[in-house]
This record gives structure tokens, sequence and C-alpha cells, in this order.
């Protein structure tokens, strides 16, 4: 009983796509609280598409996404703003603002019409600041940020935004390897200090394997969802690419080019 309280997201026999046309099936998984899962899969597989359906911000083809019990059509979005926060890997608005304006945008959901911060909305904000060292930054402009910087500060509006589920559009894409570690580490501190959940796409895959929870490969219409270890022992990652470019070394856990 204790382990279903603790389900934030489930999806059962999800179908994604686009204009009717399905691009993936047979989509099943449930994410607890706390937990730091990444969608893996090759390019095109959809990873971003179902990210952004989990997101409603585009229709399912078919099956069912539950947040906390409740049907994702069932929350106006006022209410869907307060559950799940989003981060795309689109430009924001205006890189005019400071990065402080920016994080203070997660607090859009709870403020009044004119848009008046409360003294609880300003904790949120300072809190993510903190949470992601960006207090040295905070009132610089976004376009005076590296992009590892930027990153940071949308990571820290999705926090100040005080949602039970964090969604982001592959979030180390243009770092290096050192802030890519950077950025994942974070993430999964983030989750089991605050107990938010956070699902990622990712094609870093390694990372992925070492840092996450769960990991969810998706592969059209066979998928595979568990902890890394599990996805391991199944062998799933030796049916990611052809065997004959590259092959998985379950021992390290990581891929190998084969020349």
């Amino acid at each position: 009983m204790t382990e279903h309280l603790n389900i934030v997201l489930e999806v059962e026999n999800l179908v994604i796509g686009y204009n009717g046309v399905a691009i993936a099936k047979n989509i099943n998984f449930k994410l607890a609280k706390g937990e730091l899962n990444a969608v893996i899969g090759i390019n095109g597989i959809g990873k971003s598409t179902l990210l952004r359906t989990l997101g409603n911000l585009q229709p399912k083809l078919a099956g069912s996404i539950c947040i906390s019990e409740k049907q994702l059509e069932n929350f106006s979005a006022i209410d869907l703003a307060t559950k799940l926060s989003l981060v795309l890997t689109e430009s924001i608005a205006s890189k005019n603002m400071s990065v402080l304006e920016l994080i203070s945008l997660g607090r859009q959901p709870y403020t009044n019409w004119i848009g008046t911060l409360t003294a609880n909305d300003k904790e949120k904000i300072n809190g993510a600041v903190e949470m992601l060292s960006l207090k040295d930054l905070q009132h610089k402009k976004c376009f005076e940020l590296s992009d590892g910087q930027l990153q940071r500060a949308l990571i820290a509006r999705a926090i100040a935004q005080d949602t039970d589920i964090i969604l982001l559009d592959e979030p180390t894409t243009h770092l290096d390897l050192y802030h890519k570690a950077r950025i994942l580490k974070v993430l999964k501190s983030i989750a089991h200090k605050t107990g938010k959940t956070i699902v990622f796409t990712t094609h870093e895959i390694e990372m992925a394997i070492q840092l996450c929870d769960t990991l969810f490969l998706l592969d059209s219409e066979k998928n595979y969802f568990g902890k890394p270890d599990e996805l391991i022992r199944a062998k799933v990652f030796e049916k990611l690419f052809p065997a004959e470019t590259v092959s998985f070394d379950a021992a390290t856990g990581s891929f190998r080019i084969n020349t």
C-alpha cells in the first residue's frame, strides 16, 4: 500500500505520435516520489515527443497518463502547473531578463493577477537560487550566461515552481563532460533531497546508467523500464545499437565502438 501511495506518475499502454500516426506504443512505467528517471533511446525514436505528451503539450493517441492517481486530461491548465513543470530545449522568450526574474517566472501559477510575489514565493525562489548555486549570477542578464549557467537557471525556475514532477528535455545538450555530469548530479540530489520526481531525456546513456534510479528505454514497440542494474542483467542495452558497430560492456556499464 505504501508503495502505491508513493507513485506520482503512472503511464499505461500509452501511444504517442502526431496527427494520428503512432511513432511509439506500449509505453508503460510507474515513477515514485523522489526518483530520477532518464528516457533514453536512439535519435528520432520519440523521446521528446514522449516528454511533451507527458507535459500535456500534445495529445496522446491512446492509453492513460495519471498524476497522483488523476488522469492528465482532467487537470485544468493552472492545476497542472502546480503539479508538473517542464523545461524544453526551446530558447526562452527574452534573454534580457535577469536570472532572478527568470526563476521568479516559476511562481506564476501561484501569484495573483498582477503577479505580486508573497513571502512564500520569495522563499521558494531563493531556495531554488541556492539549490542551483546561482547566488553570484542572480542579477546577471540571461544573455550573459554560458549554456551551462542558463541551463541551471532554467532548472531553478522549475524548482521554484515547486511541482511534484519535473520534466526536462535534453538538459545536458551542448555542455562539456564536466558540466553534463554536474547537472545530472544536481538533478539526482534535488530528487532525493526534496522528494520531487524528475524525468529527463538524454543521449548520455552511460551517465544515466550511473546516476539514475530508473531508466525508460524507448524502442518504438518494445520498450523497457527498470533500475539500471535490472536492465543490464536483462541485456537490453545490447539491443540498442547495431552489434557490428557498437557493443555494450555489462561489467563497466559502458559502450565500445567495434573497429
